[in-house]
């Protein structure tokens, strides 16, 4: 049998799959929704609040309605470098979070602690003596967790010895209910991402230069910084007897087209006012195909190229294939793929779609979670979801 008519008959199997799957969706056997779950909460004035009752998976808090935006709502995105890194930071917090807070009795919120002009204050650098005259602040004002700059030396010594370390900090809230029916809050996490790369300038409006800050580096001075986060959250009457968890964020530079990750994270209890340990993370998103991915994951490099290439021999307008892969303790956890392709009818794209849930089953180990989005010039075309030792993905076409 050619491949042609191969291709053909695994297209008709892979319609029929895809329409059973619609008759059952549409015949109700998806989860059955129970009621939601009213109850009290304190903010400023008592209100009330509802929990969702449906949780779509064990992985994702529910949030409480109607949502609470955060303090520092908007910040991250002007302070982190790639839309990745700003994903990574958020999705991968509440994923730490999980560790103390449990997605079955912790509901999500917000950071309802921190102001912006809090976040703000901290993220500036340590002001001098002078400084502090020059601008009529009191040494209590003086809280910038950057480091001084000085003004002894060149531009680019300044820079070096002094860079910005600290570039955002996200607060988490993370809510309980009580006896009572009413909420309260029970546990705090505090992201803190931390350049990998300083960028300055040598004069206004002029080149940009770079830094790259040493691995120890970031690391050593990141905790430092989170010793004193630790510290002032500790002497707010709202977060002096709350569990605390601060984790520390690598973001990626500015050109990149993967995430940063984090790289530790370190947890207080109630009764805990400083710092005692940390548990270090073995965390790195590689990018498919790449020379780094042939490099240090050849045998998941492989599945991924053959995969790319049986693509490719479908659409004659191909343009191109690429991954995002997550690894974590050297194992790779989570696959992200992307395939733009430009399509003539919605047929086309349902075939194709078709065709590449096909290959997903085919080519990848069945314990790696994949998330493959088909996108045109119109958009998103369809959205192909694989859990981790799913025997059936699911797949949502676009209309």
């Amino acid at each position: 049998m050619n491949l042609q008519n191969k291709r053909w008959l695994f297209l008709k199997r892979k319609w029929f799959l895809l329409a059973v799957s619609i008759v059952l969706l549409l015949t109700g056997c998806a989860p059955a929704l129970q009621k939601d779950d009213e109850v009290t909460q304190e903010n400023g004035d008592e209100q009330t609040a509802v929990i969702p009752s449906y949780q779509i998976s064990e992985n994702y808090y529910r949030t409480i309605v109607p949502f609470e935006p955060g303090k520092a709502r908007g910040m991250v995105v002007s302070n982190l470098n790639t839309r990745f890194d700003i994903i990574e930071f958020e999705t991968g917090l509440m994923r730490i979070a999980q560790e103390n807070f449990s997605p079955d009795d912790h509901f999500f919120q917000e950071g309802q602690v921190l102001e912006k002009d809090v976040v703000r204050s901290w993220m500036r650098r340590k002001y001098t003596d002078a400084q502090l005259k020059e601008n009529e602040l009191t040494p209590e004002e003086n809280l910038g967790l950057n480091p001084v700059d000085n003004g002894k030396g060149s531009v680019d010594e300044r820079n070096e010895r002094a860079p910005i370390y600290l570039a955002h900090i996200m607060e988490h809230n993370y809510l309980t209910k009580k006896d009572d029916n009413s909420l309260q809050l029970d546990g705090v996490v505090i992201g803190l991402a931390l350049n990998s790369v300083h960028y300055y300038q040598r004069e206004q409006y002029g080149a940009q230069y770079e830094f790259t800050i040493p691995d120890e580096t970031i690391e050593e001075e990141g905790k430092k910084i989170a010793d004193q986060v630790a510290s002032r959250l500790r002497a707010m009457d709202k977060t002096k007897d709350i569990p605390i968890t601060i984790a520390l964020f690598k973001q990626a530079p500015q050109n990149s087209v993967v995430a940063g990750n984090f790289i530790a994270y370190t947890h207080l209890d109630a009764g805990d006012q400083e710092v005692n340990d940390w548990k270090n993370l073995d965390e790195e998103y590689v990018l498919f195909p790449s020379a780094a991915a042939e490099e240090a994951h050849r045998e998941d490099a492989t599945y991924f190229l053959n995969f790319k290439q049986d693509v490719e021999e479908y659409f004659n307008n191909f343009n191109g294939v690429v991954g995002r892969a997550l690894y974590s303790g050297g194992e790779l956890s989570s696959l992200k793929i992307e395939i733009p392709i430009q399509f003539y009818g919605k047929a086309e794209a349902i075939g194709f779609t078709q065709f590449v849930t096909g290959l997903v089953m085919e080519h990848f180990p069945a314990y790696v979670p994949i998330e493959v989005s088909i996108t045109s010039t119109s958009g998103t075309e369809a959205l192909i979801v694989k859990e981790a030792n799913a025997e059936e993905p699911f797949v949502h076409i676009y209309e």
